[in-house]
């Protein structure tokens, strides 16, 4: 009786078998989980899922728990049973107990005990099977025949007064046997393909998996890195304002010494006559007059005022001097604002200047070397092998092996190209267009619009970018990272190339007819 309750509480409500593999809802109720999941895979196009038993709405597919605690009890229940427990099949003849069958006849559609199977007829159309609930599955639903064949073009169990049916007489039929094994092995074949499917499914999800957490190392890496760049930020101007209110401080005093001089010097000579109109006072109060004459005849030259106006020039208070304050106060914050690439790991461009050497005959270059413009072709120019036949010119740096930042101001006209190559890039002809080429990757300016180039391909910039006047270029050598950046009237990503590079860059800049290119730093 206590086993039989014990039962009870063990089955699932869905099957009512005892747990296998049992998971818990968030409601508390348990269930197999192949049950459940069948439910839940019934309830999918709902919208909602809810418990079979208590009814417990959740709007997601609700997560299954496993009770392991549960799962324990049930294998420990489902040892100590009777085979005939785990199948739930009982001897169709033993009424008076419980005796577990061995097989089952679908002749008969009767289960049987070891006893009852050696007493059962061994005729052939007696066929015997293992222990099932269910044994008139095996027969046929039109004549009541057990199923013996399998319809391919039907992909139906028929028996053998089925083949003798007009529907089924040139189909293709199989032995059950036989149609199961094919099945089987087609379903190998199947669990083959999903398996390696699986697998590829794994690798490109740990891959995603990895690349997501590389994102998300760097993200931790930039945000403690720019965290300590404000800290050290905020910690020299703390140090700056310290220092300005210090000198503003200084300089105020400086300005009101002399006064605060005269103020003292007066603050004593009105201390000495109210010392003397006191002591006058005390004379004109006394009653004695031989003390009064006395007095007067000793101290005479004590009561006689030595300031006779008593008034002083006062001296002018100088102005603050803030031209001063915020000229120093400028240089401070401008070397605080220097040192940022510094605190960012950039390395410094000793001589990002143009190559005189390398323009060709219709760029002209600044005295400062800073500066290309497209003008009319000068043929006083020498001709050497560095120098390029038409509208380009070279930086005479070469960048490579660290981090570089620089910018430039544009000509807001057409035709001019900013980017960065190698030394070695051809000199004349289409190759040696900066862009046209595997040597070479910058942002071009054309009627059309702008646009970035590299090895001949081009991706168009959106329209939303209808001037660029101040570019910031920025490279990443040594892991193949070149970026562009508009920066006024804010800063904003342009593109970036991803390449391998091979040699140093320079900066390249191509210019048309009246066209300029300023290199700011």
């Amino acid at each position: 009786m206590a086993s039989a309750d014990l039962k009870e509480e063990l089955n699932c409500s869905i099957c009512l078998e005892v747990y296998t593999d049992p998971v818990t809802l968030r409601c508390g109720h348990n269930y197999c989980r192949a049950c459940i999941n069948r439910v839940l895979d019934s309830q999918r196009g709902q919208g909602v899922f809810s418990c079979p038993e208590c009814r417990a709405v959740f709007k997601k597919r609700p997560w299954l728990q496993k009770n392991v605690t549960l799962s324990n009890i049930a294998e420990r229940f489902q040892s100590t049973l009777p085979n005939q427990k785990k199948t739930g099949v009982t001897c169709t003849y033993c009424i008076h107990s419980a005796i577990p069958a061995v097989k089952c006849c679908l002749h008969c559609e009767a289960s049987l005990c070891d006893s009852h199977l050696k007493a059962h007829s061994k005729s052939p159309e007696h066929v015997i099977i293992e222990p099932t609930t269910s044994p008139g599955k095996w027969k046929c639903s039109i004549h009541n025949r057990i199923l013996q064949y399998y319809c391919t073009v039907d992909s139906t169990c028929i028996c053998k007064s089925c083949l003798q049916d007009a529907k089924h007489c040139r189909h293709h039929i199989l032995a059950l046997g036989d149609a199961s094994r094919d099945k089987k092995d087609k379903l190998k074949k199947t669990l083959t393909q999903l398996t390696s499917r699986r697998k590829e499914i794994e690798k490109s999800l740990q891959g995603l998996q990895e690349k997501r957490k590389k994102a998300n190392d760097a993200e931790t890496a930039l945000t403690a890195h720019v965290s300590g760049l404000f800290q050290q930020i905020r910690q020299r101007l703390d140090v700056l304002e310290v220092q300005t209110i210090d000198q503003i401080t200084k300089q105020a005093e400086m300005n009101a010494k002399p006064v605060c001089d005269l103020i003292r010097q007066l603050e004593m000579k009105k201390d000495e006559l109210c010392s003397k109109i006191c002591h006058v006072e005390e004379l004109g109060n006394a009653t004695d007059p031989l003390e009064v004459l006395m007095e007067k005849e000793s101290t005479e030259a004590d009561f006689c005022v030595t300031d006779k106006g008593g008034r002083q020039d006062v001296p002018k208070i100088a102005g603050m001097d803030e031209i001063l304050i915020s000229m120093n106060l400028h240089k401070q914050l401008s070397e605080i604002l220097k040192n940022a690439p510094k605190v960012l790991n950039l390395s410094e461009i000793s001589d990002l200047r143009l190559d005189k050497k390398t323009a060709a005959s219709n760029v002209a270059i600044s005295p400062d070397l800073s500066i290309a413009h497209g003008t009319q072709e000068n043929d006083s120019v020498d001709d050497t092998d560095n120098r390029f036949e038409s509208h380009q010119v070279l930086s005479r740096a070469g960048l490579s092996g660290g981090r570089y930042y620089w910018e430039v101001e544009l000509c807001d006209t057409n035709n001019w190209r900013i980017g960065m190559s190698y030394y070695s890039i051809d000199r004349d002809g289409d190759d040696s267009i900066f862009g046209n080429t595997d040597e070479s990757w910058c942002l071009c300016k054309s009627m059309k619009g702008y646009s970035f180039r590299h090895d001949g391909d081009h991706k168009i910039l959106s329209s939303s970018f209808k001037r660029l006047q101040r570019l910031g270029i920025y490279l990443d050598f040594k892991k193949g990272r070149l970026s562009f950046y508009n920066l006024e009237p804010e800063v904003r990503h342009l593109h970036t190339f991803y390449n391998k590079f091979k040699e140093p860059l320079h900066a390249a800049i191509r210019v048309s007819w009246g066209v300029w290119v300023k290199i700011v730093k």
